[in-house]
Formats: C-alpha cells, sequence, structure tokens
C-alpha cells in the first residue's frame, strides 16, 4: 500500500531536502511522484539540460527507502518555448491565444510541442530507467485540465486528417452528420471548420466529433511518450486520470493506453452529501481499470485552493476519504502534495507538511494515518452485483443546446441513483452499454440518451438471458451523432421497454406533479404507450395524468423496468427493485454507515455524527480489526 504524494523539492532550498526525509520516515511516506512541474529547470534552454538537482533527490529519496514515481515534466512547457514556438499556444474558443504563465498553455496538435516532449522524455527514460528509486513512470499531468481542445489553425488542419481517416469520403462525413438540414452540405475537407466562435445551432455531430478528436489528440500525446519509456524501461506508465470530473475526457477510451489506472479526487467540499461523490468515483476508477486495483494519485489533506470556498476537512475527515477510496479498490494514498508552497497558485492548496509545520492537528493526523495505512494488507477485488451505465459520449450529446429541458444534465439523475443504493448499502460498478452485463443482477441506466442499436441490443439480450434493467427518462434518443433513431422514441430502447413514447413533457421551474400513490416527481413527464410492458404506477397529475409512469416488462428470463420522471425520492423503486433482483446487501444499518467488501476484508465508515455501535454490524464470527490489531 502506497503512501505518500507529489514531492516539488525544487521548491525548496536543499537543506530542507534533509528534513524532508526525516520527515518521510517519520510519516511512513514510501512513494513520491516526482519532477511533474520540472521541465523549465530540467532543460533551462532549447536543448540543453541540468539534471544534477533531480539526480541528487533521487539519491536522497532512495537512500531513505522511498520510492519514485518518476513524472515526465510535458504538462507544463518552460516559458522559453512559448517564445521560441509561438505556433504552439493554446488558442481558446473565441479564437483567443491564451496568454502564458500557466500550465497546459499548449496546442494538443502541435507538431513542435510533440517533438520538445519527445526530447525531454527521452532524456529522461535514458538517464533514469536503471535508477532504483524508479518504481514507475508518470507521463504528463491531468491531460486536458485546461487544454482539452484547441482551435488554432493547426488543430483546424489537424482535425480535418481524422476526419478523413474516420469516414473517409465526404459523402460519409455528410450523412453521418446530417448536413443536409440547413443546407449545409460539405465539398470540399478545407470547409470544415472547428467550432470556434460557433454561432447557435452548430451542427451537433461536428461538436460531438471534435470532442472525439481532441481526446484522440491527448492519447496520441501520452503513447509517443509512454512508448519512449517503454523502449528503456519495462516498470509500469500511467497517467493521473480526472475521472468523473473531467467531461472532455472519455476514461473508457483512455484506460486501455495505461498500464494502472490512476486518478485524482478532490471532495466538492460544500455538498453535504460529498463522501457520497467521493465514492461514486472510486467506483467509477475502479470500473474503468476492469475491476483491478487502482491508485489514488491525489488527493487533499485538506482544504483546496480554487472553489468558492474552500473550506478545511474536519477532524476524522481525511482518514475517512482515504480509506473509502482503498475500500473502493485504490492500492493508494498520495495526496498533493507534500509540502505546501509558499509563493504560485496554489500556495493556499493544504498539503501533508502544512504551513504550520509539524506542531499542528493536521500533521498529527498525517502521520496517524500513515500508520494505519502501513498496517493495511488489503488484497483482493470489489465484487457487485449492480451496474450503473456510463457513458462520457452521452454525457456531451445530452448536454448540447437545444435540449427539452435546461434541466437534463448527466450527472443529475446518475447520482440521484447511485446515492439511493449508497444508502442501501449496494456497491455499484459502472459499464458502458457495450459491456457484458451477464455478471450483474440489476443495471440501472439513468442517463443514456445517447444510445447506440448495437448498444440497445446488448441491453435487451441481458434482459432476455435473466438480468433486471431499469431506465430512466429521455434515455435511447439519438445515435453517436445526435440523430433521432428512426421510429417513435425511446429507438434503441423500444423493444427491451415493451412501449414507445408518444411525447415529452418536460415541467416547468419548480413544477411538482404527482404519481399514483402519492409520491411526488419533477422535472419531466411524458406520454408512455404500452406495447408489451405493463403500468406498474401512473401519473396522478400533470400533463399525462392517467398515463403509465412506471412500466415493467417480462422477456425472456428478465425483466426491463422504466421511470418516466424524476420521482423525488427513488429508494422505495431501488429497494423493490433490488428484491426483484434478489441483490444481497446488509438490512437496518445507518444511512450514513458506508459497507464495502474488498476482498476478505469488511470496511466500516461512519459519516454520520452519531456512533455506530457494534450490536447494530454483524461482525463474521473471528473477524478481527485490522487498524487496532498489533
Amino acid at each position: 500500500m502506497y503512501f505518500g504524494g507529489d514531492y516539488n523539492p525544487e521548491q525548496w532550498p536543499e537543506e530542507v531536502w534533509l528534513e524532508d526525509m526525516r520527515l518521510m520516515r517519520e510519516s511512513g511516506v514510501n512513494l513520491v511522484s516526482l519532477g511533474i512541474f520540472a521541465w523549465g529547470l530540467l532543460e533551462p534552454a532549447e536543448g540543453r539540460y541540468d539534471f544534477g538537482w533531480l539526480d541528487r533527490v533521487m539519491d536522497l529519496l532512495h537512500d531513505n527507502g522511498i520510492q519514485v514515481d518518476l513524472a515526465t515534466p510535458t504538462s507544463s512547457p518552460p516559458s522559453w518555448f512559448r517564445r521560441s514556438h509561438p505556433a504552439s499556444r493554446l488558442v481558446g474558443q473565441d479564437g483567443q491565444v491564451v496568454s502564458g504563465g500557466s500550465r497546459h498553455g499548449f496546442c494538443p496538435s502541435s507538431p513542435e510541442y510533440a517533438r520538445a516532449a519527445a526530447r525531454i522524455t527521452e532524456q529522461l527514460a535514458q538517464r533514469y530507467a536503471g535508477h532504483p528509486a524508479v518504481a514507475m513512470w508518470h507521463v504528463h499531468n491531468e491531460y486536458g485540465w485546461a487544454n482539452a481542445s484547441c482551435y488554432c489553425d493547426a488543430s483546424q488542419e489537424h482535425f480535418r486528417r481524422w476526419l478523413r481517416d474516420r469516414y473517409g469520403t465526404l459523402e460519409a462525413l455528410n450523412a453521418a452528420w446530417g448536413t443536409l438540414f440547413w443546407g449545409l452540405t460539405y465539398r470540399a475537407w478545407d470547409e470544415i471548420e472547428v467550432p470556434r466562435n460557433p454561432p447557435p445551432g452548430l451542427i451537433p455531430a461536428l461538436e460531438l466529433d471534435f470532442r472525439r478528436f481532441s481526446v484522440d489528440a491527448h492519447i496520441a500525446l501520452f503513447r509517443a511518450e509512454r512508448d519512449i519509456i517503454k523502449r528503456h524501461s519495462a516498470k509500469p506508465v500511467t497517467t493521473n486520470f480526472m475521472i468523473a470530473n473531467c467531461k472532455p475526457m472519455d476514461y473508457w477510451k483512455w484506460a486501455a493506453e495505461v498500464d494502472v489506472v490512476s486518478n485524482d479526487h478532490y471532495l466538492q467540499a460544500e455538498n453535504p452529501g460529498n463522501h457520497i461523490e467521493l465514492a461514486m468515483c472510486a467506483d467509477l476508477t475502479r470500473s474503468v481499470a476492469g475491476g483491478r486495483p487502482w491508485l489514488l494519485m491525489e488527493h487533499s489533506t485538506g482544504a483546496v485552493n480554487w472553489q468558492p470556498r474552500n473550506l478545511a476537512k474536519r477532524p476524522g475527515e481525511m482518514r475517512r476519504n482515504s480509506l473509502a477510496h482503498v475500500a473502493r479498490g485504490s492500492d493508494s494514498v498520495l495526496f498533493f502534495q507534500w509540502r505546501a508552497s509558499r509563493f504560485g497558485a496554489e500556495k493556499f492548496h493544504s498539503a501533508m507538511v502544512p504551513h504550520a509545520g509539524t506542531d499542528s492537528g493536521l500533521w498529527r493526523e498525517v502521520v496517524a494515518l500513515g500508520q494505519e495505512v502501513a498496517r493495511l494488507a488489503v488484497e483482493g477485488r470489489v465484487e457487485a452485483e449492480v451496474a450503473i451505465v456510463w457513458d462520457w459520449e452521452s454525457w456531451w450529446a445530452l448536454e448540447l443546446p437545444w435540449r427539452p429541458s435546461s434541466e437534463l444534465e448527466f450527472r443529475e439523475r446518475i447520482e440521484t441513483y447511485y446515492a439511493a443504493m449508497w444508502r442501501e448499502h449496494v456497491t455499484v460498478d459502472f459499464v458502458h452499454p457495450s459491456h457484458d452485463l451477464s455478471r450483474y443482477k440489476l443495471v440501472v441506466a439513468p442517463s443514456s440518451y445517447a444510445l447506440s442499436q448495437e448498444a440497445g441490443k446488448n441491453l435487451q439480450r441481458y434482459v432476455e438471458s435473466g438480468g433486471h434493467l431499469l431506465v430512466s427518462f429521455f434515455s435511447g434518443i439519438v445515435d453517436g451523432n445526435d440523430t433521432v433513431h428512426p421510429g417513435s422514441h425511446p429507438g434503441a430502447l423500444r423493444e427491451v421497454l415493451g412501449l414507445s413514447v408518444e411525447e415529452f413533457h418536460p415541467l416547468g421551474a419548480h413544477a411538482e406533479i404527482s404519481l399514483d400513490g402519492g409520491q411526488p416527481a419533477t422535472m419531466w413527464s411524458e406520454r408512455v404507450r404500452l406495447a408489451g410492458a405493463l403500468a406498474v404506477r401512473a401519473f396522478a397529475s400533470g400533463p399525462d395524468a392517467g398515463h403509465p409512469a412506471l412500466t415493467r416488462h417480462d422477456l425472456g428470463r428478465g425483466s426491463a423496468w422504466y421511470v418516466a420522471t424524476a420521482p423525488a425520492d427513488v429508494r422505495p423503486l431501488l429497494r423493490d427493485l433490488l428484491d426483484h433482483a434478489g441483490v444481497e446487501r446488509p438490512r437496518g444499518l445507518p444511512d450514513d454507515l458506508e459497507v464495502v467488501r474488498r476482498g476478505r476484508h469488511t470496511f466500516l465508515i461512519n459519516h454520520g455524527d452519531s456512533p455506530v455501535t457494534a450490536a447494530s454490524v454483524t461482525v463474521p464470527a473471528g473477524g478481527v480489526d485490522i487498524l487496532l490489531e498489533e
């Protein structure tokens, strides 16, 4: 189990490094990420390298028994690079060149940047591949953080080449994009423009393809650096994802590129349910990793520096956050950063060694946590009987302009259903709609607006084979190009759900309707027509009063359920479906008690304000508390 975080010794005089080593040993640090933002020091002028300071730090860490996750510093090109290669500068969607003075200020399609990144990576890989401190390699940092897309001329040419590779002919592109609408048919490749300062009503498929292209541009940069490292070193290579909180990056696509999935997660300080959002992100990270263990590469000891109000964590909250990640599959507890910076944009971001130094409550919590992590010998996988469908491309499509309601948000429905299952103490995996679903007893699709016919058939086969499926409203409507499926809604899911939707009836702001049992609902209503399904509940008020609101379709050996609105409380429905699907879970526990099983270990984490007594939790005979065991 790794414990540590980002280490930036270049910010401090060398006499501080010896104190760092002593404090790292005291707190149990055994891994640091090194060199992430050091390009300007390692290559102070183009083609001139200075590795002396890094040599000394690497040797010092090794001598103190601390391993290194060695980074390529390519997320933050030096200032000289920007001056020498002005064509590499990032251009925003407004068409303006983004100024310097921060990281990520480069175009992902810049050939000058790609060559420079390859050179510094080659130098690092040659020099340190055999260094005994290196445990793994860390390429770049948080791809897509500030430059998910660039709108410069080089990106435009690259996008056109990408489109030619994807479609082959303009005829195929025009058909896929539906350019007959408004007479926008393209007759030459150079007529296609990146969506810089886009007008209202931009071709939706153009926007979606530009996002896919942007993901591929970043992946190409990662591959280039990774492959250079692989020529010199057999150690694993990763890059830190921002899963669940980075909409532009499709991490299902990214996962195949790394040797181990790693993720950064920062608590949404003012969200009262932030511990549930943390669990969701951890479950999604594990799922992107294919169920294998993963690494928590960054989280915070306390407050961050970039939220509207950066609330400090309460006593014990850092410990709970850290162990919740471990419970859900992480083999590390790593932070940004080791020592709080005195200058720069993140000087008010918390750290393992705070500005207050070691005579502080935060430092004592860090030391105590390090001692606990050192005792954790947690192995094995987290097993789940329930899955939630998550697709980044559906996220992009659902939140394009001109949808039926501005309240349609991809994460809103997913987080609603996830939170209800968390409070029911049900562990959840996340899946892409094309994945093999056969091992799950229940699959929930809360936000599957964009769904291919093939994915719809996959869900149908799952149900016919004995699975149970729950679908929320406005799902299965369009394909990957945002083209409505032929026939009535929900095109890709009509057969499996056994119904059609005649008309959408989004509700006005703050409007509320009720179902026939008196339960309130908001946001959405629709006119459902049964075609094999049975009505379980009906609308009691609103534009669809008397028509089905909740349906069930028995198909093959399974069942498919459809919810045509946003119930104020989805837990009663989920309880019924969990029982119907035979999903095992503990009963009668407090809502705020997190319960996760990983391998042979069960984690019980109390997020409430009241103690949870042993009498309320069933502990297996012979069970041992591994955090109290000496």
